[in-house]
């Protein structure tokens, strides 16, 4: 490490003020602080000083969601093998999934990135690092067939119009990863649902086998079709590890599980939200067994929802965001909670689309302020009330 700071520190000028390659300050500057822990300090005021910057936190959170990264590469050679009737070893389900989901990760991560850089240069600013979570996020909330051309489309609008129009990294209002995935629901639906999308019928390199016309459903897409209330899949230990069909990263709770005791030992991700988003979609998911519409879906256990489609991933790493969720201590209780009831409402009561976390976490991007602001404003209100009885005069509470 000392060999790459000494060679960073002899190239340094040629990109500071007045250097050869002072265009590219910016991106010199992102990759110097993503290795080394800024030397800087504050000269002047009051601060905090710490190690553990954005770029630090942002690089706990793509640790913490390695688990279900490495279970989805292999959950998608798995299902290939599976449905395709190949035979193959651990190691070459494992090299397919990695051949089928790297090529993903590349897309976003380049076309995420090569936006951020542009951006940056352009307004003369440093590069914002909140895409190095968006960017390994992306891939893996999509299906293993979406075309790399779409998601690189996906990956553009969202960097775009949910993150830099609002000022880059800490200042958007919709959870970026989340905005991809409704761009890709939305405008190419038919590579986002329905039972062909879920499992790879290609061979790639060798591995596996070409298979026309594959299609497998997933768990939740079966209760949202089954025309009989009982038609729900029964529960099973495969829920649980993850190995059924779905998105490329979502489908193991134990891995996700694993991620979430990183970041809530670590501190980056709020316990409040996670656990009050499995105790509203649970709570919900019992409402509708007792007195629910007569569907599969509905009548299907509450710890079904639980562990099925991206609840679990979504209350780990999406409804748990920093900028976009609330920030108030109670609003995180109140935000988790209505997450978690309005993502198994949405799957119970709209049969067209029976994931319902995207929607639900979208939707409360938008009222966190609201949240946030009640919270503080009663908080206000009852030390206002609370010195008005102490001093015998009355508050003009709002």
């Amino acid at each position: 490490m000392k060999a790459l700071r000494k060679f960073l520190d002899k190239i340094k000028p040629n990109f500071e003020e007045g250097g050869k390659l002072h265009a590219f300050h910016s991106v010199f500057d992102g990759f110097e602080t993503f290795l080394f822990v800024p030397s800087e300090t504050s000269k002047a005021g009051v601060h905090i000083h710490d190690s553990i910057d954005s770029k630090r936190i942002m690089a706990i959170v793509v640790i913490a969601l390695v688990p279900a990264l490495l279970f989805g590469m292999y959950n998608v050679g798995y299902q290939h093998y599976a449905y395709t009737g190949a035979e193959g070893t651990f190691i070459q389900m494992f090299l397919y999934g990695l051949l089928a989901t790297l090529p993903k990760l590349i897309v976003s991560y380049g076309v995420g990135l090569g936006i951020e850089f542009i951006v940056a240069q352009w307004k003369h600013e440093e590069i914002h690092e909140g895409f190095l979570v968006s960017g390994i996020l992306i891939p893996m909330i999509v299906p293993v067939d979406c075309p790399l051309w779409i998601l690189a489309v996906a990956t553009a609008f969202s960097v775009i119009f949910a993150k830099e129009v609002f000022g880059g990294t800490g200042m958007n209002v919709f959870n970026v990863a989340l905005v991809a995935r409704a761009f890709l629901f939305f405008a190419y639906p038919t590579k986002m649902s329905g039972d062909a999308v879920w499992v790879s019928g290609e061979s790639i390199l060798g591995l596996g086998q070409n298979v026309d016309g594959l299609t497998a459903a997933t768990a939740l897409g079966v209760a949202s079709t089954a025309p009989d209330p009982t038609g729900y899949p029964a529960f099973s230990w495969d829920m649980v590890t993850g190995l059924i069909p779905g998105s490329i990263g979502e489908t193991s709770v134990i891995a996700i599980l694993l991620g979430a005791a990183l970041l809530l030992y670590t501190g980056v991700a709020s316990w409040k939200i996670m656990c009050s988003v499995f105790v509203g979609g649970a709570f919900m998911g019992w409402v509708f067994n007792v007195i629910g519409p007569d569907t599969a879906i509905a009548h299907m256990p509450w710890y079904e929802h639980l562990v099925l489609g991206g609840f679990c991933f979504g209350a780990v790493f999406m409804a748990t965001d920093p900028v976009t969720g609330a920030r108030t201590e109670t609003g995180k209780y109140i935000y988790g909670l209505l997450i978690g009831m309005m993502a198994i409402i949405i799957r119970v009561l709209n049969p067209g689309y029976p994931e319902g976390m995207m929607l639900a976490i979208l939707l409360m991007n938008i009222f966190a302020p609201l949240i946030d602001y009640y919270v503080v404003q009663s908080n206000i209100n009852h030390r206002l009330k609370r010195f008005a009885k102490y001093n015998n005069f009355k508050p003009n509470v709002k």
